[in-house]
């Protein structure tokens, strides 16, 4: 099953959260260390976004039901919502004509930003705030201090948020209520919303 990476709220490691006495060398260091969780290709491996690329939409999901192990796709909505984020993610990427790389970074991002909202319980303010950072570490390379870490280009990494502003931003509720409320509540919802359509 797909990994799930993480950082805490506000992405990078400052002075005040190491432990004991930080010299410019340790600091220099922890954000190495970030850059590389960052750019870390875990989400899904270059051999899965090849088979993906061969695909049509359908056959995208399909793999990606296959790789995220989501086997209860007709009886549980977790699973379906998730399948379509990414299936939707990795769509849009493809209109991006995105590279191997690119589409690895950008799927991992994904990723990464559901696993702070369900995991780390970040807001959608904080998630605002922490694409702003990453994007500026993996995003144009006059923002960087160092060009190998460059993936996306200005006009990429715009085009990256504004989609992020009209899925997983715009209906950041939804996912919020998606991983934290109880199953109860979910069927209770679902019913309720199976009715109103009914009429």
């Amino acid at each position: 099953m797909a990994t799930s990476v993480g950082t805490v709220p506000g992405g990078m490691t400052t002075p005040a959260m190491t432990p004991g006495a930080s010299s410019p060398e340790s600091e220099r260091d922890a954000e190495f260390q970030e850059h590389e969780k960052i750019l870390s290709p875990e989400f899904l491996s270059v051999a899965q976004i090849i088979e993906m690329l061969r695909e049509d939409a359908e056959g995208v999901q399909k793999k990606l039901a296959t790789f995220l192990n989501f086997k209860k796709l007709q009886t549980c909505l977790k699973e379906a919502i998730l399948l379509d984020y990414y299936t939707s993610g990795f769509l849009w990427a493809r209109e991006m004509d995105f590279s191997i790389v690119q589409y690895s970074k950008f799927m991992t991002l994904l990723d990464m930003l559901l696993h702070n909202l369900r995991t780390l319980h970040m807001s959608l303010e904080d998630s605002l705030k922490w694409i702003g950072e990453v994007m500026a570490e993996i995003g144009p390379p006059h923002l960087q201090k160092n060009e190998k870490w460059n993936v996306f280009d200005i006009k990429q990494a715009k085009a990256i948020i504004d989609y992020l502003k009209i899925s997983l931003f715009q209906h950041y509720k939804l996912y919020e209520f998606l991983f934290y409320s109880t199953r109860e509540e979910i069927v209770i919802g679902t019913e309720a919303a199976l009715c109103f359509l009914a009429h």
